[in-house]
């Protein structure tokens, strides 16, 4: 009888060291995750406005910036971007400026972070018909797809959010 309760103690004392141990990674898990959402949202304050900010009178300059702060497919689109949008923003003398209102982070791992920023955007064109200045202000939304590369947080994927914004 007193070898079964030994037996049984020791069980229940490896479950619950085993039980600790998984608790103890997992929140070190969590904590990871949350220092990574932490650097990488204060990144896509920073990037989010580069990347969506452009004057006509400097876009290849503004748009190699922005590509500086992309990583993967990414950096593609922005080589494409560069040779269709330039010419639009010139003949239209267009400047957008984008001002970062807030910034949240959606999900986080140590690897990836999704950080949806809201934004408040300012374009002035003017129209080449008449000659006449236009100016709009919108609120708008982001989601960039933050990922560390080495010892710094690019983004991987940015996309604007129209209409309702999807729960996953």
């Amino acid at each position: 009888m007193k070898l079964r309760l030994t037996a049984f103690l020791a069980v229940v004392a490896l479950l619950a060291a085993g039980a600790a141990g998984w608790l103890y990674l997992d929140l070190r898990s969590l904590t990871g995750g949350e220092r990574a959402g932490q650097e990488a949202v204060n990144a896509a304050r920073i990037y989010a406005a580069d990347m969506l900010s452009y004057d006509y009178r400097t876009i290849k300059e503004d748009l190699a910036r922005a590509r500086g702060h992309a990583t993967g497919d990414l950096v593609a689109q922005y080589d494409r971007l560069a040779t269709t949008l330039a010419p639009t923003a010139i003949k239209q003398k267009k400047v957008q400026q984008a001002v970062v209102a807030d910034a949240a982070v959606e999900s986080a791992t140590t690897a990836e972070v999704r950080v949806l920023v809201f934004l408040n955007v300012t374009t002035s064109s003017s129209e080449t018909s008449t000659g006449s200045p236009r100016q709009q202000v919108v609120q708008n939304r982001a989601r960039l797809v933050m990922v560390r590369v080495a010892d710094r947080w690019l983004v991987s994927d940015l996309s604007t959010l129209l209409g309702n914004t999807p729960i996953r």
